[in-house]
């Protein structure tokens, strides 16, 4: 174990965080430079939920030393900077808080996983919590030992919708709320990363930015980061028992954001599968299959509505919806700040 007070390291952080856009905000008493785990987390104006999110953090029931890079992505308010200093100075975590003052979420998660990397030399596996999710007691150690026992480039678990507005609990159905895969095992690949963790070889493999930028304002840098892993070649596994609850407030649950949200993901799966395609014919081909998915969408759309929520049996006409006006060129951009509420 390497431990160094945080004062006399100022230079070794100054060395993990080189980019003048970058800025250490706050960070704990003592550091540990051989644990080889960390846990990122990007902040942006949810102050009170993140106290939530670090708590479960503290409350993890694992002997594995861990610590965390939390990144405040507002640089103007940075209302999630003195919650982070204060589990930071009272030794309730170990690691730092720094502000990316380019807005943005894959601005947000590769200053997160880059400071990682940096500052911690001897970690090899870095997790990845939001903060407005809270991780379930054996969360870390499950995410661990799976990658441990399977050796998988890329461990998820899944993140359960807890509502503020309770009187529709089959929202937990919608795709939109839904976990990927219901059981333990290999997976094909992940496509989120709220709940996820992610070797130390794989972000080498891929190179920098990890995280496109291209999906900035988007979302979907973590779907796209993910393909790119299984095309590479790496593995995967799903840990069902790893389970991270996000609260989803009464604004996310209206009929208006659920069918945004739906264009949005056709615009992510639209802008990946265009990304990926190597050559002119296979663009093409990316364009035959979105125009021949909207009369699909439909008839889908149609059969679920006999049997399921208006609010669901529209969910395959969105993202059909999306990924037609994203070929276009029209896209939502929901992590701009202006867009984000609070």
């Amino acid at each position: 174990m390497t431990l160094i007070p945080t004062d006399l390291s100022a230079s070794r952080i100054s060395d993990a965080v080189r980019d003048p856009n970058r800025e250490i905000a706050a960070s704990s008493r003592v550091i540990d430079l051989s644990v080889g785990i960390v846990v990122c987390i990007p902040c942006f104006r949810r102050p009170q939920h993140l106290r939530l999110t670090l708590d479960s953090l503290v409350n993890q029931r694992t002997p594995r030393s861990f610590a965390v890079v939390m990144v405040e992505n507002d640089a103007a308010g940075r209302q999630s900077a003195p919650v982070a200093a204060e589990y930071l100075a009272a030794g309730k975590l170990q690691g730092l808080c720094l502000v990316e003052k380019r807005q943005g979420n894959c601005q947000a998660i590769n200053a997160a996983f880059e400071t990682a990397q940096a500052l911690f030399p001897a970690a090899t596996r870095f997790l990845m919590i939001d903060d407005d999710e809270i991780a379930s007691p054996d969360w870390l150690e499950l995410m661990v030992r799976s990658c441990e026992a399977t050796g998988a480039d890329v461990v998820g678990g899944p993140v359960l919708p807890v509502f503020d507005d309770d009187s529709q609990p089959w929202l937990a159905r919608h795709p939109a709320f839904c976990p990927a895969y219901d059981y333990t095992g290999a997976v094909p690949v992940i496509y989120g990363c709220g709940n996820c963790l992610i070797t130390r070889t794989a972000f080498e493999r891929l190179g920098k930015p990890a995280f496109d930028l291209r999906f900035n304002f988007l979302g979907g840098g973590d779907c796209d980061f993910f393909v790119r892993c299984r095309d590479a070649g790496m593995t995967f596994h799903w840990t069902a028992e790893a389970v991270i609850t996000e609260t989803v407030p009464q604004n996310r649950t209206s009929f208006s954001w659920i069918a945004k949200r739906g264009l949005r993901i056709g615009a992510i799966n639209y802008r990946v599968q265009s990304k990926a395609a190597q050559s002119p014919a296979a663009r093409v081909r990316v364009f035959a299959q979105m125009l021949g998915r909207l009369p699909l969408s439909l008839v889908r759309s149609a059969r679920l509505l006999t049997s399921s929520e208006a609010v669901v049996a529209m969910h395959p006409m969105m993202v059909a919806i999306g990924s037609a006006l994203a070929a276009f060129g029209f896209e939502p951009k929901p992590y701009e700040a202006s867009k984000i509420v609070s």
